[in-house]
């Protein structure tokens, strides 16, 4: 399980841009490690996330939310959230590019955390 080193300093509340590649069929598992622009643990206590993946986000796309990631928080006080999503899921995805974003949020304030482009690489072959 790949861990991503990520900064985010709320008063800028700028996302921080990381690409992602996912392969068709099998499970997929990032852990993002959230710091201060003053190299501190970002604290997530109290905060929740989601995550959406679109296929287009273009003027005049109608494609939505294609489907979102699983987020969880697994330590509020060292910044570390990990977003995943199972081989059922990733299978069902189109070949292509596609974007995201990971939010959180805690009572009535909501940052972009992080967000780019993700690669959906089909499998070279299926299981017979």
């Amino acid at each position: 399980m790949p861990s991503r080193n990520i900064t985010f300093d709320p008063d800028l509340g700028v996302p921080y841009g990381t690409n992602l590649t996912i392969y068709g069929g099998a499970n997929f598992s990032t852990t993002f490690n959230v710091t201060t622009a003053a190299n501190t643990a970002f604290d997530l206590t109290d905060y929740t996330g989601s995550s959406a993946i679109s296929k287009s986000v273009s003027v005049g796309a109608t494609l939505g939310i294609t489907t979102s990631f699983t987020v969880g928080i697994t330590s509020a006080l060292g910044g570390k959230l990990n977003i995943s999503l199972g081989s059922t899921a990733t299978r069902s995805l189109a070949e292509g590019r596609y974007v995201y974003d990971v939010l959180v949020s805690s009572g009535s304030t909501t940052y972009t955390l992080v967000n780019g482009n993700i690669m959906v690489v089909p499998p070279v072959s299926s299981a017979p």
